[in-house]
């Protein structure tokens, strides 16, 4: 009996010590934790990125043939006269000057022609007030007579494709917009390299990945080599 003590005390001591951890356990812990991660920031990126990419795709293909795609302009002109008080207060604005319109001639453009001129910059001279409208889609612009105060405001629309092609360009779409354009492409590329990183974990069993992703990258590069000059 007292020659088993000693014995089962030993192992004992063994069942208490930490194992060493083995390298395939610790790969596998790797691999598994990058996957969860790589799934995460995939999904959460595709879901941020979806109706975008569905749109630059779409205008993508609009913008390659804008030629193909028929549009009829719309344009809508509206008239109004300044009344002769605010005319009398325009004779104090410079006479050639980008500064934009006085408040109380911005003021009046929204109620008389409902069109926004506020803190945009005017090509001013002696003879007339002109500020420049254009929009996603479309053009537009304002004029007021400095002599008789007649104002006319025109703004021509292209339809919905041509709005959505000017959206894709960020043309005349305001700072909001073009924020949105640089988050979007962000995720963009959080998706792009996460899909990356699942096919690199994925590759083992999936020996058509790397072929296909080589193709994807030689497809653009032999036609920009041999067809483009």
């Amino acid at each position: 009996m007292t020659d088993l003590a000693p014995q089962h005390q030993a192992d004992a001591d063994q069942t208490a010590r930490p194992q060493p951890v083995r390298p395939k356990a610790a790969l596998n812990g790797a691999r598994s934790f990058w996957l969860k991660q790589l799934h995460s920031w995939h999904w959460i990126s595709a879901a941020l990125s979806l109706v975008g990419m569905i749109l630059f795709a779409a205008t993508g293909i609009t913008l390659n043939h804008a030629a193909q795609i028929p549009a009829e302009p719309v344009t809508v002109e509206k008239t109004a006269t300044l009344p002769q008080p605010l005319l009398e207060r325009l004779s104090s604005f410079p006479e050639d000057t980008t500064d934009p319109a006085p408040e109380a001639v911005v003021l009046w453009a929204s109620q008389a022609l409902s069109v926004d001129i506020a803190g945009k910059p005017t090509e001013t001279t002696p003879e007339e007030i002109y500020v420049a409208l254009p929009t996603p889609g479309g053009d537009g612009w304002l004029t007021i007579d400095r002599a008789t105060g007649e104002a006319l405001h025109e703004n021509t629309t292209r339809g919905w494709i041509a709005y959505l092609n000017d959206l894709h360009k960020g043309r005349n779409a305001g700072p909001v917009w073009y924020w949105f354009i640089d988050v979007f492409a962000v995720a963009c590329v959080i998706f792009a390299l996460t899909g990356l990183g699942l096919m690199w974990l994925h590759a083992r069993g999936r020996p058509s990945t790397w072929p296909l992703a080589g193709l994807g990258l030689l497809i653009p590069v032999v036609i920009a080599l041999i067809f483009i000059h």
